[in-house]
């Protein structure tokens, strides 16, 4: 006789990303810091808050130094392998500093989401 036990918690939100999660966002950090300075990188979402699925994607905000069009194809292509690697998509957000100072995105709703929930790497 075979007994299936599961355990559901409903009431509270585990905000511990898996361990595989923070790999990926380990390596994918790293090598990051190769073409680009990171001021500051945090993983939100789904993953970070604990209540992903199989094909949830692992959203990370980036926040560099400068940018232009060219290092943003460099980091998307980052993404791209190291997510390929360990079987993740990973979805990047960046900006800049001055993006976050001067334009909307730093008093977007999504910004106060990833100040609320983000993981910091």
């Amino acid at each position: 006789m075979t007994v299936n036990y599961s355990l559901e918690i409903k009431s509270e939100r585990l905000t511990m990303m898996l361990e595989v999660d923070r790999q990926v966002s380990l390596a994918f950090y790293q090598r990051l810091q190769k073409v680009v300075t990171v001021l500051e990188m945090k993983v939100f979402g789904s993953r970070a808050r604990g209540d992903a699925t199989n094909e949830s994607d692992l959203d990370v905000f980036i926040k560099v130094d400068r940018m232009d069009r060219s290092l943003r194809k460099k980091i998307i292509d980052l993404a791209w392998e190291v997510g390929f690697e360990y079987d993740r998509v990973i979805s990047t957000f960046i900006v800049t500093e001055q993006q976050l100072k001067t334009g909307a995105v730093g008093a977007s709703p999504l910004m106060a989401k990833i100040a609320q929930e983000g993981i910091k790497i």
